[in-house]
């Protein structure tokens, strides 16, 4: 998944594949259902990127639903 904040990926023959990359990987912080958490491990940028993969939130908890802002 490339980093919306680098793209550090760009340019790499494994990632441009679609194959699993040793190098740039993604750190999951956490998920809410198919809501996924990521931070980039290059420039620490945080993102969340919903999958709609077993969708099990509500519509309404997948607006409201993301990284709190303290």
């Amino acid at each position: 998944m490339a980093c919306p904040n680098c793209d550090d990926r760009r340019g790499c023959d494994t990632c441009e594949q679609g194959r699993t990359c040793s190098e740039h990987w993604r750190y999951l912080l956490s998920n809410v259902g198919s809501l996924l958490h990521l931070q980039c491990r290059s420039c620490t940028h945080i993102w969340t990127h919903e999958t709609h993969f077993g969708a099990t939130r509500s519509p309404w908890e997948r607006i409201t639903s993301g990284l709190r802002r303290d």
